[in-house]
């Protein structure tokens, strides 16, 4: 007697655990999102043109800051250069001066 009530039990919990449980219908609406805006075709009338997307795309921080990136690097790369070309003609003018001292030393020894 004590199996049969414990089988009917285990059977009886099985059956309501393994049910087919139906949606509350007042969940169905809040799962549908709607929004403010619509699709707009690429060929509608108003669909963006390609110079205002452009427009778009340069008015944004990444590209804004792309720029200020870019505008560093060639004024470090400006910098550096006049820097190489200031010691190059300081290292000329010290050849040549020291070229001009080594002709005057050789015609004061002649």
């Amino acid at each position: 007697m004590k199996n049969v009530i414990f089988v009917a039990f285990t059977i009886s919990v099985l059956l309501i655990a393994c049910s087919k449980r139906e949606p509350v219908s007042d969940n169905v609406q809040e799962l549908k999102q709607k929004y403010d805006t619509t699709a707009i075709d690429s060929f509608s009338a108003g669909a963006t043109s390609v110079d205002i997307a452009r427009k778009i795309r340069m008015s944004s921080q990444k590209f804004q800051d792309s720029l200020k990136e870019a505008l560093k690097l060639q004024q470090e790369e400006k910098r550096i250069k006049d820097e190489l070309e200031k010691e190059n003609k300081k290292k000329a003018e010290d050849e040549k001066k020291q070229k001009a001292s080594e002709t005057t030393n050789q015609e004061k020894q002649e």
